[in-house]
């Protein structure tokens, strides 16, 4: 049984979910932001704000702060509208994002990071799919609010690492294997049966992992043939991405993590949905990129040969992780008990 489903085990407070007719438009909707650091005090209050403006507004904001009583206390005084909750399982997103979960009273619950604003319609766009009884889960298109100009050598196949939609997702609503974490939502019950967020995969702190978004939906759909996640690209938001992600450095680490928690994930989904998207993108969306860069970089463009540089690099450094990451999950299982 996986970390998350023995946190959940306990369902009581299923009960006390607002159940409402099953009809886009018609769902209630809670949104959950999760915190955990001061430094981002302005960007998550313009969160809060975006938020709060939806139209039609959610029925409830839950601002989740992950192991800070300092940022609590101060949410608590300043935040108007928002109710705010401290984390009560271990340090992480994944564990901030299950206790929103618990505490969400509405059918569908929404997720928006702490650092991201969301767009005029972005609730509206993200729960229409939900008039399909078989869509559990949604996710909207994340644009980068770079802090001044785009960076020229980092590919679009390649704007997961700094948390944003990536050239190879679909151009129009369709379904995906997962949503982006800065956008998305799920029904409410269903993520709870399907056990939450595994505490064992995902960001804590600065560590610059992921995936818990992924191994969730995953399970969301296992269970059900017809069961979908949608990606709504009208649903969107915007990203600030920090200046320390501009940096080569941050890449190649975000990059191996990224293999690392992949790993993780192929551990408790297995490699037919654990992979599925990358290999595709490693066999059809790198490669294309790859030669479009070449070509541009013959025909005039000083910028396309460190594209093609960082195609290769990000391949292998998230290959290098995922390779690490086996082989230490080997290691674990093999070593003999105390």
């Amino acid at each position: 049984m996986s970390s998350a489903t023995e946190n959940m085990a306990d369902m009581s407070y299923l009960g006390e979910l607002q159940v409402e007719p099953d009809e886009a438009g018609k769902l209630g909707v809670s949104v959950v932001i999760c915190a955990y650091t001061e430094k981002r005090w302005e960007q998550l209050c313009a969160a809060v704000k975006s938020a709060l403006r939806q139209d039609p507004a959610p029925a409830e904001v839950l601002l989740v702060v992950d192991h800070n009583t300092a940022l609590a206390a101060r949410a608590r005084h300043e935040l108007a509208g928002v109710t705010v909750l401290e984390s009560d399982e271990v340090p992480g997103l994944s564990g901030a994002r299950n206790t929103g979960l618990r505490a969400a009273t509405q059918p569908v619950t929404a997720f928006l990071d702490d650092d991201a604003e969301a767009r005029p319609g972005w609730l509206a766009a993200l729960i229409k799919p939900y008039a399909s009884a078989d869509v559990v889960a949604t996710g909207g298109a994340v644009h980068p609010w770079w802090p001044g100009h785009a960076p020229r050598w980092l590919p679009e196949e390649f704007y997961w690492v700094v948390g944003c939609s990536y050239r190879g997702l679909p151009e129009s609503v369709g379904p995906v294997r997962n949503p982006i974490g800065a956008s998305m939502s799920m029904r409410t019950v269903p993520a709870l049966q399907a056990g939450g967020f595994d505490v064992s995969v995902g960001r804590v702190g600065g560590r610059p992992a992921g995936c818990e978004e992924t191994e969730l939906a995953i399970r969301l759909t296992a269970g059900r043939p017809a069961a979908a996640v949608f990606y709504v690209p009208s649903a969107a938001v915007d990203h600030h991405v920090g200046p320390e992600r501009l940096r080569l450095r941050y890449f190649l680490r975000r990059c191996w993590h990224e293999g690392i928690s992949k790993a993780s994930v192929v551990k408790l989904a297995g490699a037919s949905a654990g992979l599925e998207r990358e290999r595709r993108h490693v066999a059809v969306v790198i490669p294309r990129a790859v030669l479009a860069s070449l070509r541009q970089s013959v025909t005039g463009d000083p910028a396309a040969f460190g594209r093609f540089l960082a195609l290769l690099a990000g391949v292998a450094a998230t290959a290098g992780g995922f390779g690490y990451g086996r082989l230490r999950l080997t290691l674990t299982r093999r070593r003999p008990a105390a």
